[in-house]
């Protein structure tokens, strides 16, 4: 039974790379010209009217934020595009009539968003270059923090698109919530400068500590506590997981 979930987790993999590349000018240019936008008119632009955030200036404050920013996007459109797709197409059903597993589905559909939310965020690593110098105060935060948090947004999309019954369900979460979270969730601004409330409305935003977490890796200055971070953005993944498995065994939202 292993090897057969094995070579079905391979195929959902090989397929979601395909899909992927295929269709790269749609994948990956566009986020790349959209944070080349950011770095210009925030950075540059705007930013050269605010000057330095503490002893950095405000591209270096804000470029970690807006590269994670792209690796929430990008997998978890990926993912709740790519199931969704598959349902609507009735592709899911030669998966459920197979002895492939729950367990194996989520994993090959979140392993597909990860791909393209950390491939995006190399490539908008790369474009940042242009506008600011990077420092790397902690590799390993940075590898965690990018990992874990396109794992969460995968299983995020692939929780919405188990709940989409049509293709206007797909962009409601990400219009709606996703995008206000991110651009309230620290990627342009420090927490501490903000009024009491809210900071404490901020401290609600769980993409607030991802950012935060990824911009320490880069300049070692946060606003949130790391550990608390790390069990959180774990905490949530694998609650995100379980539920998607349950789902997944019940066929919610994809068997009549």
């Amino acid at each position: 039974m292993w090897k057969q979930n094995f070579t079905a987790l391979q195929t959902i993999i090989r397929r979601e790379w395909i899909r992927i590349i295929r269709i790269w000018v749609q994948t990956l240019i566009p986020p790349v010209i959209t944070m080349a936008l950011y770095f210009l008119i925030f950075g540059e632009l705007v930013g050269r009217q605010i000057g330095k955030i503490g002893e950095f200036s405000y591209i270096e404050f804000i470029v970690p934020g807006l590269i994670m920013m792209s690796v929430i996007t990008n997998s978890y459109n990926n993912v709740v595009s790519s199931f969704f797709s598959s349902k609507f197409q009735k592709n899911i059903e030669e998966l459920l009539v197979s002895p492939t597993s729950p367990y194996t589905i989520v994993i090959g559909y979140t392993f597909g968003g990860v791909v393209r939310g950390i491939f995006v965020g190399i490539l908008v690593t790369f474009t940042s270059l242009f506008f600011t110098n990077l420092r790397f105060h902690n590799p390993f935060v940075i590898l965690f923090t990018v990992l874990m948090t396109s794992i969460l947004f995968s299983l995020g999309g692939f929780f919405n698109a188990l709940f989409a019954k049509k293709f206007d369900d797909v962009t409601i979460i990400p219009t709606f919530i996703l995008t206000p979270l991110t651009y309230l969730g620290g990627v342009f601004y420090s927490v501490k400068n903000l009024p009491g409330f809210w900071q404490t409305v901020s401290y609600c935003n769980p993409i607030l500590y991802m950012v935060n977490l990824f911009r320490y890796g880069f300049i070692g200055v946060t606003d949130v506590n790391l550990y608390f971070s790390f069990g959180f953005i774990i905490l949530l993944s694998a609650l995100l997981f379980y539920i998607n498995v349950r789902l997944m065994k019940i066929g919610y939202g994809i068997r009549n």
